[in-house]
Parts: structure tokens; C-alpha cells; sequence
């Protein structure tokens, strides 16, 4: 019986370590994916900004009147979180 015990144990730590490497993995992946998506952002900001300067300009300050309007308009704990 206690041998059941012990296998059933070292089961149970095969799985709980299965559990530790996927959770590696998956904040690994979420921060390739954030970083690629980082890097897109820019290059498509490059690419518009040579291509079209002023739709790039535009678009550059719709994003600023907008970060601008939800920092004016957040409460201020809010505003220390994101600081």
C-alpha cells in the first residue's frame, strides 16, 4: 500500500511539474507575441510616416488628443498606475 502511495506521489509531481513549464511557456510566448506586435507597431508608423507623412502626422495626433483626453479625464489612482 504504501508503495501505491509513493507512485501515486511522484504522479502527482510529474504533473504538478508539467504545470510549472507550461506556465514558462506561456509567459514566454506572451512576451514574444508583445514584443512582435511591439516592433510591427513601429515599423508601420516607419513605413507610413515615409510613405504618407501627413496621414502619419494625423494619425500621430488623433493617438495624442486621445492619450491626452483619458489622462484629463481618469481618476488620479488611476493615473498612478499608469505612470
Amino acid at each position: 500500500m504504501e508503495r501505491l502511495l509513493q507512485c501515486m506521489d511522484d504522479l502527482d509531481d510529474l504533473v504538478g511539474t508539467f504545470g510549472l513549464i507550461y506556465e514558462r511557456l506561456r509567459r514566454l510566448l506572451l512576451t514574444m507575441v508583445g514584443l512582435v506586435i511591439g516592433l510591427a507597431s513601429v515599423a508601420s508608423g516607419v513605413l507610413l510616416a515615409h510613405v504618407h507623412p501627413r496621414i502619419a502626422l494625423a494619425t500621430c495626433l488623433l493617438l495624442f488628443v486621445t492619450l491626452l483626453y483619458r489622462l484629463v479625464t481618469s481618476t488620479p489612482s488611476a493615473r498612478l498606475r499608469t505612470i
